[in-house]
């Protein structure tokens, strides 16, 4: 019984699975779709910046035609797709490389950069969170959570930029930029990891202290339980349960967000080959870089959705 039991609710997880997969089809066609027909009708010429000035208006055509820019835009998108789907992404106008090579030798920085700011993020929210909620309205609450609203308000560019200043040039404690040793690491992760961090502990407080009201959390105590194993064994399970959602939705977010964090650090990540196809007006390079940051985001929200059905099995039921 309890074997078909099992089976009965993996076949119900590996269901949804299945429909959130189909869900997230149209949207990854539809943000395709959308950032190419966007940086087509950007003004500018991808073949006259390639090409630079004192070029003839006859081999810029030509070049436009081998590079098929002077076919229909609908001709050109579903090449585009068909390419896609074969993993060929197109070749980089400025690098003359192949996208898809660029894209996986650049992706590890990121998810260096991601992890390391996702444990800082971890490591400084849920526990400043637990304590703000056990010190609830103290000068410790006030302090954590003012904290944790600067770090969500302030922008990531002028706290790398403070940062930089204040521990780098001042104080001379770590490397201003570069991505040589683990020290140069230690800046860019605080400074990614914080506004998750700040997140994570208004969320982590509010859970815990709404937890606290439930009437299992009263009845545990009626039982003569310690504060610390009521908060611990019972009130603590609970309310991570959305902050354990929200970490896997952060942490492909933090893949995929890191642009500014890169561009200020000089990290050679997926986020400085954004921008350097942005400047450079590189359309097969930044398609790809979108492209592959929207299929991050839609494996981290499915994952997300996955840990949560596992840790609350009420969730399966419900759907």
């Amino acid at each position: 019984m309890t074997k078909r039991k099992d089976e009965k609710e993996g076949n119900e997880v590996l269901k949804n699975i299945g429909k959130r997969i189909l869900v997230s089809i149209p949207v990854l066609i539809g943000v395709v779709f959308l950032i190419f027909v966007m940086l087509r009708i950007v003004p500018g010429d991808p073949v006259a910046n390639m090409m630079k000035e004192h070029v003839k208006p006859d081999v810029m055509e030509r070049m436009r035609e081998e590079m098929g820019l002077n076919q229909p835009l609908i001709v050109q998108f579903f090449k585009y797709v068909a390419g896609a789907l074969h993993g060929d992404f197109g070749t980089s106008y400025k690098l003359g490389r192949p996208v898809g090579a660029l894209i996986l030798n650049a992706f590890p920085k990121t998810v260096k950069l991601a992890c390391c700011a996702a444990l800082v993020a971890w490591l400084i929210g849920i526990p400043a969170g637990i304590l703000a909620a056990i010190r609830q309205n103290t000068i410790l609450d006030r302090l954590f959570m003012g904290t944790a609203l600067l770090g969500v308000s302030m922008p990531v560019f002028w706290t790398a930029l403070l940062f930089q200043y204040v521990f780098s040039y001042y104080l001379g404690w770590l490397p201003v930029s570069g991505y040589e040793t683990w020290a140069h690491m230690v800046l860019p992760s605080i400074v990614l990891g914080w506004s998750s961090a700040g997140t994570i502990a208004r969320l982590t407080r509010s859970n815990l202290l709404e937890i606290m009201q439930e009437d299992f959390i009263r009845t545990a105590r009626a039982k003569g339980m310690r504060e610390s194993a009521v908060i611990l064994f019972h009130a603590l399970k609970n309310a991570l349960l959305p902050v354990i959602t929200m970490m896997a939705i952060q942490v492909a977010s933090l893949l995929s967000g890191a642009v500014i964090t890169e561009s200020v650090f000089s990290i050679p990540g997926v986020g400085r080959l954004a921008v350097d196809a942005i400047s450079n007006r590189d359309m097969p390079l930044l398609q790809g870089t979108v492209l592959f940051t929207t299929v991050l985001i839609i494996i981290g929200n499915l994952v997300a959705d996955i840990l949560y059905s596992f840790i609350d099995p009420r969730i399966r039921t419900e759907e």
